[in-house]
Parts: structure tokens; sequence; C-alpha cells
């Protein structure tokens, strides 16, 4: 029996109600936001290619971008991969449900709007219990990006998700804040060796504990053009620019941070602050928002803070470099790429 539907953009708890409600919108070939560990993903029937396209609409997101396939448990992968290795099995059992993704030769009918037209598949399983429950009420596989403008901050809340596309989603399902913060690890199981092309809260370390031996780390494009083993499969997030703020973004060390921010205030520019320790600014046009040493509380805050920064209408966005340390590789990644993508005037 169908629920009567609330209107368009409607950030609905996410009672027992409202997750029936957002798999039967689904089923109608509709799109929905839902909460993850990761950030909030804007979810479609990854069966129905005309439900993925809305996708890509919403999210104004190039049509060749793969997404990534969620799942309710492991026991599905073989309806979208068709070899899944020993190591993938591995990874799998350990951190599933969790924020990682395997890239996996696709199974025959997985439609090309998911995969961008390549010849694998990105899947993995939540942990997040709101996304379980609507994947199991759903009985299906959910593609779901991030829930945002492409190229833009990812969502870590269902209001982000409400201010980044209002009515292009049919329902906005609220799970609270995300636990992790960032996007899912993805790891390349299709090609031999596994390779990490994203990092994320699941680490090279976590990865070679379980597989007994560390994994390849994706190089950049410059180094990776002189090997010849075969292109890494395209992912979601591997793009240059990505993650970004409106607000120009620069990264500095943090030797380097004061002195900026003192001298772009003096010329007149109002200044955004991320940094590891907040001294007294002394100027009205300096912000400062002062972040701990712990990764994975940074990584946690980090898009919040982020479009917070980038609601003030400063001129600039000042971030203290993070840590040369490999904890600190998937923060690292996601400011790189805000960085090259920020300041560019939005289409919409």
């Amino acid at each position: 029996m169908s629920t009567r539907l609330p209107p368009r953009g409607t950030i609905a708890p996410a009672t027992l109600t409202a997750i029936r409600q957002a798999a039967q919108l689904l089923r109608a070939g509709d799109i929905v936001g839902m909460p993850t560990e990761t950030v909030y993903g804007l979810a479609a029937d990854a069966r129905n290619p005309e439900a993925v396209r809305k996708i890509f609409a919403a999210k104004e997101r190039p049509a060749d971008h793969p997404l990534i396939v969620h799942l309710s448990s492991a026991d599905q992968l073989p309806r979208w991969a068709a070899d899944i290795s020993k190591d993938a099995a591995e990874l799998a059992r350990a951190f599933w449900p969790g924020p990682l993704t395997l890239i996996l030769p696709r199974a025959a009918g997985v439609p090309d709007e998911v995969t961008g037209g390549q010849d694998t598949v990105g899947v993995r399983v939540p942990s997040h219990s709101i996304a379980l429950a609507l994947l199991q009420e759903f009985g299906g596989g959910l593609a779901a990006p991030s829930a945002n403008r492409f190229g833009r901050i990812s969502p870590t809340t269902a209001a982000h998700v409400q201010q980044e596309l209002g009515d292009k989603v049919a329902l906005v399902l609220d799970g609270g804040p995300c636990a992790v913060g960032i996007e899912s690890s993805i790891v390349d199981c299709s090609r031999g060796e596994p390779e990490i092309l994203r990092p994320g809260a699941i680490t090279a370390d976590a990865i070679t504990r379980v597989l007994g031996r560390p994994p390849k780390v994706r190089a950049e494009p410059a180094a990776a053009e002189w090997t010849e083993e075969p292109a890494a499969p395209r992912v979601s997030g591997s793009l240059a620019a990505h993650y970004a703020p409106a607000t120009p973004l620069r990264l500095l060390p943090a030797a380097l941070l004061v002195e900026e921010a003192a001298e772009l205030a003096a010329e007149g520019s109002r200044v955004a602050v991320l940094a590891h320790a907040c001294p007294d600014p002394g100027d009205s046009r300096l912000t400062w928002i002062a972040v701990g040493a712990d990764p994975a509380a940074y990584a946690h805050a980090l898009y919040a803070r982020l479009r917070a920064l980038d609601a003030l209408g400063a001129d600039f966005i000042l971030v203290e470099t993070p840590p040369a340390d490999p904890a600190w590789a998937a923060v690292t990644d996601r400011l790189g790429r805000a960085a090259a993508g920020s300041g560019e005037a939005d289409e919409t």
C-alpha cells in the first residue's frame, strides 16, 4: 500500500514511515537524499537508467563520471560484480559495512549510466543504520553519489542537501550529521594488485593488516603515464578540482599562515582561516576557526567547516596545510582538490 508523500525537497526524520516513502519514490524512478556514515548521498535505483540520469541532471554531473552502488549486504555483490577476487572478498569481510568502496569487473546488466561506460563498477555496503534500512526496504542496489552540485562541498547534514538541491530531490531522510564526514576509500581490485584510488577513513595501513601486504597507491597522472600497466578506472572524486567552496581557498604551511592572513587583511580583504591554532586575530576582517590535531575528528567536521567559512562572504579562505603523515592522506587529498576548484563562479 502506498503512503502519502510530502512535498518535494522535504527533510523528513528517518522514521519507518519516511523510509517506506523514500523506497516508494525510488521504485517510482525518483531520487532521494540518503544519509550514510561518509556523506549524504543522492540515491536512485541503480538498475533504472532513467532514474540514474536524474542524479546527473540534479547534480549537473558529467555523464561519463561513474557512480558507486550501495548494497544492503555483501551477499548482493555477485549481482553487480562478475569476478570477485580473494583480495576483494577479504576486504569486504573486514570493512563492510563501512566506508570502503571496491572497484570490480561489472556483472552483466549493470547500466552504463552507473559505470560511466566502463567495464568496472564501484560497490560498497554503508554502515549507517538509516542507509541500511532504506536499502533493505528498497530491496536492491542504490547509486548514490554525494548529494550536492557537482564539484562543490559534499553534504554532511540533511540541511546541506536541501540547501544544495532544493526540490530537485524528492525527499531527504534526516539521519543526523555524518559520522565519518568524508567520502569512502576507493580500492581498485579489478586489475590484479589492489590499489587505493581515493584515500579515506580506511587507510593503507588498515588494508595492509588485512591483506598481509601494502596496497598500491594511485600515482599522479604525470607519473602514471610512464607505466605500462593498464590505466586505472575512472572513479568518483578523482578530478583535480572537487569538494570546492565558491570562495578562493589557499593551502599554506603554519609558518606562513598568520603572515598571509595579516597581509591580505591589511590590503582590505576579508579573510577566513582554518588552522590548528586560533590566535587573537586583532582585526575584524579576520575570522579564525580552530581545528584539532586528530585526523579523524578533522575529517568529520571538514565539510561543515568549509561550508561555514564559505558562507561568511570572505574574499579568501586560508587553510593550514595538514601534517605530512599517512593518517592525514584523506584530508590532504580533499583540501588539495578543494583548493584547485575553489573560486569558480556558480552557474546556477
